[in-house]
């Protein structure tokens, strides 16, 4: 012995607590028995998926700096914190995705499951979307009938006013060209750029 400690325990294996290891294996055992004799053990009950009754908050933090510590608690950190299950998630496509999925919907206590509906929810449901599609028409069709008349006006007049500066600067131009060929007759040319002799 090099350490001169003659007298302590040198053996480092693990040791196992060999009752309780025997008391899960029983209890294993008879889970699998249960099973065997057509008594499964009973799932839990969950409750059917349904809507939120919130608004999910993704624009509070947008375009806002935070300074983060190592004193900073998980929900004020960078990102979208979910208070139930107790994670941060970078951003918000993701934090979407994490409040729809399977692990959040069993920490609310709901399964993944739709609950069926009856011929006549889906019939009041068609009344009441038909209902705000009327509603929407009605507005639409006079305000914004409006706008768009005013818009298309708008439009024409500044169509109009750019044909008559077109027009302008045509004639502008015309102006120029006959002056020049004004002087060019003056000056015994009978024309600019011409070899013909036109007789």
């Amino acid at each position: 012995m090099a350490s001169g400690s003659g007298t302590k325990n040198l053996d480092f294996r693990r040791k196992w607590d060999k009752d309780e290891y025997e008391k899960l294996a029983e209890k294993r055992l008879t889970e699998e028995r249960e099973k065997k004799d057509g008594k499964p053990v009973q799932p839990v009950k969950r409750e059917l998926l349904r809507h939120r009754d919130y608004k999910v908050d993704l624009e509070s933090k947008l375009g806002k700096t935070i300074v983060i510590t190592k004193t900073t608690p998980q929900s004020e950190m960078g990102g979208y914190y979910c208070n139930v299950c107790d994670c941060v998630v970078k951003d918000s496509i993701n934090f979407l995705d994490h409040i729809n999925g399977k692990k959040h919907q069993r920490n609310l206590g709901m399964s993944m499951r739709v609950e069926r509906s009856t011929l006549d929810q889906v019939k009041k449901r068609f009344e009441v979307n038909k209902k705000k599609m009327e509603e929407k028409q009605k507005d639409y069709d006079f305000e914004e009938r409006m706008k768009e008349l005013r818009e298309e006006e708008e439009k024409a007049k500044a169509y109009k006013k750019e044909k008559q500066k077109e027009k302008k600067r045509r004639a502008e131009e015309d102006l120029t060209f006959e002056e020049d060929d004004e002087m060019a007759a003056v000056m015994g040319f009978s024309g600019f750029g011409s070899a013909k002799k036109s007789y």
